[in-house]
């Protein structure tokens, strides 16, 4: 998508702070931290969100979970624990509509979503 912003990112037509990458995935810092660890997990393809993924793209849906334990390891969260967030659509709270994944973590979080 030529005007996704996320897909921008992953070409390097915008700057990020890139924490891993693969043939399926692109993590980089969230410019906006909700927690001390906000991570962005992309897929290096367009799907525009949760409800679009299906067989011929799901491949890359399990490579960002896979990917999603490398980074926790990497940022040192994977054993004091982490939280995984996928907004979809509007009242989701969906901004980007690239399906991404938030990795929270670095603080005690507690029991209700942060906000």
């Amino acid at each position: 998508m030529e005007d996704c912003i996320f897909c921008k990112i992953i070409k390097g037509e915008i700057p990020s702070k890139k924490v891993y990458e693969n043939e399926y995935v692109y993590a980089f810092e969230d410019i906006h931290p909700v927690a001390p660890v906000h991570v962005l997990v992309i897929p290096k393809i367009h799907i525009p969100s949760l409800n679009d993924i299906n067989e011929d793209n799901s491949k890359y849906v399990s490579e960002i979970f896979k990917s999603i334990v490398e980074i926790t390891k990497l940022k040192n969260i994977c054993n004091s624990g982490y939280r995984v967030i996928s907004n979809c659509g509007e009242d989701g709270g969906q901004v980007v509509n690239h399906l991404h994944f938030h990795v929270l973590g670095g603080k005690d979080l507690g029991p209700k979503l942060v906000k």
